[in-house]
């Protein structure tokens, strides 16, 4: 089956060009690289995975329940509409909203695959050519699980989201080599772990928890990347070239704040548009989802030298200034750390359930006899 069958809504013309901008780059220089990123890219090769065989595909998902969301957390919970909704509504509803977060989540690992190509191709240092070769390979892994997460369990699809395609966009077509990382690895990557780490966090289905569990695993290395890289160059800009980049993030953090809402999934129900978003605003997930969208970038910004009085003005302006003293490092190692309990957890369950398979067979063995 087309994976446009399964559009809740057209997505338009099949295909998106951006117009690619600025300067594919060689170095001739081979031997010379930078201890900590060519340890990265160490880690990079000696993590790869194979998403057909790690995740257990065989785990049964109810595709009008995927998540166990909670009514009250549901943004019609309480309203008028709520009430009129018999629960097979409520399960459509449930099915559409895991359908539009993680259609996010594809589209969105398919953009950072396209940007970490990008940065192989205009970053000009080969010890962040090798790890962004293996970030790509990282990225279209993660598309590949969605993907199949998406047609195999929940059977619906949403477009990408106008604003964070218009995000994504903007990341794609500027010329200097430095925006990809700052727009994927900072920005993107930096809502996408949010949006990932809360369902990871609340969710009670095994097969979800897994994927978001590993996926995260891998992103915890992308977002040390992106701070390395642009550490080491924005200490080399002028206060003007560093201000243009902290508008970007201005724009950014503001844009994703506020427009990535899941109003589409509303608008499908017959809701208007306006009102939709009204609901939205007062929904207790798109709260807390607010809460956790900055965690990961606020420290990230100020890390990489973006700490500027008008971002920093913005920060206060969103409620999220004192974030920037968080430490990404041990987000990222609880990110490694979960992945690899879930490992231990199924490795051992999949031991005992041999050995009883072992013993039985013996018993049975000692009885025929």
């Amino acid at each position: 089956m087309s994976t446009y069958d399964l559009y809740a809504k057209a997505p338009g013309d099949p295909i998106w060009p951006v117009p690619a901008a600025g300067s594919a780059r060689f170095t001739w220089e081979y031997e010379d690289g930078r201890d900590r990123l060519l340890a990265l890219y160490q880690k990079g090769k000696d993590k790869q995975w194979d998403g057909a065989k790690r995740i257990d595909w065989e785990l049964e998902v109810d595709p009008y329940d995927p998540l166990g969301t909670p009514d009250e957390v549901m943004t019609l919970y309480g309203s008028r509409y709520w009430d009129r909704m018999t629960d097979q509504d409520k399960g459509e509803m449930r099915r559409h909203y895991a359908s539009w977060q993680f259609s996010q989540f594809l589209h969105g690992e398919q953009g950072a695959m396209i940007c970490a190509a990008r940065i192989v191709e205009s970053v000009p240092d080969l010890d962040a050519k090798f790890y962004s070769a293996t970030q790509t390979m990282d990225e279209a892994r993660h598309a590949e699980i969605y993907a199949r997460f998406l047609h195999e369990k929940i059977g619906m699809l949403y477009p990408i989201n106008d604003n964070l395609q218009s995000l994504l966009g903007d990341t794609l077509r500027d010329s200097r080599w430095d925006m990809p990382y700052l727009g994927m690895q900072v920005l993107i990557e930096g809502l996408a772990l949010a949006a990932f780490g809360m369902i990871r966090d609340t969710t009670d289905k095994p097969l979800p928890k897994q994927i978001l569990a590993y996926v995260m695993q891998d992103e915890a290395r992308h977002v040390a990347f992106g701070r390395m890289a642009l550490r080491d160059y924005y200490r080399q800009l002028s206060d003007a070239e560093l201000r243009e980049r902290e508008e970007f993030v201005i724009e950014g953090c503001y844009l994703m704040r506020d427009r990535l809402r899941g109003v589409e999934v509303l608008e499908n129900f017959g809701i208007p548009r306006k009102e939709a978003a009204e609901l939205s605003e007062r929904s207790e997930s798109l709260r807390l989802f607010r809460k956790l969208l900055f965690s990961r970038i606020v420290p990230c910004v100020k890390d990489i030298g973006l700490w500027g009085e008008r971002l920093q003005k913005a920060y206060l302006d969103m409620g999220v200034f004192d974030l920037g003293d968080s430490s990404l490092d041990l987000l990222m190692a609880q990110d490694e750390e979960i992945a690899e309990q879930l490992d231990r957890e199924r490795f051992a369950t999949e031991e005992r359930e041999r050995v009883a398979e072992v013993r039985e067979a013996i018993e049975e063995g000692a009885t025929g006899a």
